[in-house]
């Protein structure tokens, strides 16, 4: 996977061109023994290809607007896109109006001078770990295709974009894990950004409290890039931070709990070369991080909210949704008020217990997802499952939306094994300096990967 700045040298001494960076994506979309099909829901090609020559022509005169000028990029399939129905990986909004204006963040790609190749699969209305689609299809991950394994959720599509070189970046949306585990499940780079830092405006919700709009990414400056335009922030470097001296909390908690031998070998032997490399590792005792489990167990915020939004639909057009993704909603009409307010103040307690006891670190670090992508065939059969499935799957990186904490997902499995994602987890509002330690850090957790 070539980086944005490989592609922007390459753009600037003429050695390609935006057009041919769109062409080469596009006959990777359009592959019929790819996985475009499952990966993308519409594909821009006209469009595509003009905005193409127009950056070109752009750059030939001088004009340069960022370094995602002329740069491929794909969109999770709920940011509006003007003209276009916004489907969210559904079916039941098919026969609703187009859109009218582009989302906000869209429109921040555009004025950078990205090039939208098209909206990409998902997890029907965001609501799942796995990645299944049944409406379009379920993309394979891009590790071992012959068994045909889950890409993560509800991202899946923007995953194997960026694996799959089917644009150079993408955008995602984060609200228990939706970009770092689809990220970590594909061998990518993944930020779930701190929810106030991108607008959310013109993108279908999940949880108005929690959603958070984040870039998946072949490397850590790739994704610091991106998340630069979403969050309209002009064009700067990330800071170069010494590794020798960072300190990394390893919390004593459940996120190291039931890691399947593979995750757990990477985890280990990462930390190991971490702190060769001069990285302080502290295992302790984080009680405000454990019991964002327990106040989950009372009910998610993301179950009642999404409840909320989509009980009139059900009422019309139920028989229309994914049956996983009903079931999940229907459980947020047993949330009370009363309950929803419990849990709203609870977060809050947490989040400023929490903000005590990490003070002390740089990261706080955990395995981003505990197994490896398992077999669609074998999800699909324990379906009847998948309950407590998505719950193992999002233990880790829901903690960091539950206290609105910026996290950031690395591979760290050696090459040709299956993908292994090694979070960082950051300070509220720390996007940027999260981002900087991964940059720091990155070739020693990617390893041999």
């Amino acid at each position: 996977m070539e980086t944005i700045a490989q592609l922007q040298n390459a753009l600037a001494d003429r050695r390609t061109t935006s057009r041919t960076l769109v062409d080469a994506a596009l006959a990777r979309i359009d592959d019929p023994a790819g996985e475009g099909e499952r990966v993308f829901i519409r594909v821009f090609h006209d469009r595509a290809r003009a905005e193409a020559d127009a950056s070109d022509a752009r750059r030939r005169a001088g004009s340069v607007p960022s370094p995602l000028a002329g740069i491929p990029v794909s969109v999770k399939d709920l940011c509006d896109i003007a003209g276009y129905t916004t489907l969210a990986g559904s079916i039941v909004l098919k026969d609703h109006p187009p859109a009218t204006a582009d989302a906000p963040v869209i429109r921040r790609l555009r004025a950078a001078g990205a090039i939208i190749l098209g909206t990409t699969n998902m997890v029907e209305f965001a609501f799942g770990s796995h990645g299944r689609n049944p409406h379009y299809g379920t993309p394979k991950n891009p590790w071992d295709r012959a068994t045909g394994r889950i890409p993560g959720g509800s991202s899946s599509g923007a995953a194997v974009a960026v694996a799959d070189r089917m644009g150079a970046v993408a955008l995602g949306t984060d609200t228990g894990g939706s970009v770092r585990m689809p990220a970590a499940f594909c061998g990518v780079v993944g930020l779930k950004t701190t929810i106030a830092r991108v607008p959310r405006d013109g993108l279908v919700p999940l949880s108005y409290t929690l959603d958070s709009v984040g870039p998946l990414a072949p490397s850590v400056d790739c994704a610091a890039v991106l998340d630069q335009v979403m969050a309209g922030e002009p064009p700067a470097p990330l800071p170069a931070l010494p590794v020798a001296g960072l300190r990394f909390a390893v919390p004593k908690t459940t996120v190291r709990d039931g890691l399947d031998d593979h995750v757990a070998t990477c985890f280990e032997r990462t930390l190991a070369r971490l702190s060769a490399a001069g990285v302080r590792i502290v295992e302790t005792m984080f009680p405000a991080l454990d019991e964002v489990h327990t106040v989950n167990r009372m009910g998610t915020m993301s179950t009642a909210e999404g409840w909320h939004w989509h009980r009139a639909l059900i009422e019309k057009a139920g028989d229309k949704y994914d049956p996983s993704v009903i079931a999940r909603f229907r459980r947020g009409a047993g949330l009370t008020a009363a309950d929803h307010i419990e849990i709203m103040h609870r977060r809050l307690r947490l989040m400023a217990a929490a903000n005590a006891e990490t003070a002390p670190f740089d990261a706080v670090v955990m395995p981003t997802v505990p197994a490896v992508a398992p077999p669609i065939a074998a999800f699909d059969k324990a379906l009847d499952q998948w309950p407590a499935n998505h719950e193992t799957y999002r233990r880790n990186t829901s903690i960091g939306n539950f206290i609105d904490r910026p996290g950031l997902t690395i591979p760290c499995q050696d090459r040709g094994t299956g993908p292994v994602g090694f979070m960082l987890m950051g300070e509220t509002g720390g996007d940027r300096r999260l981002l900087a330690i991964g940059r720091a850090v990155e070739a020693i957790v990617r390893g041999a990967a």
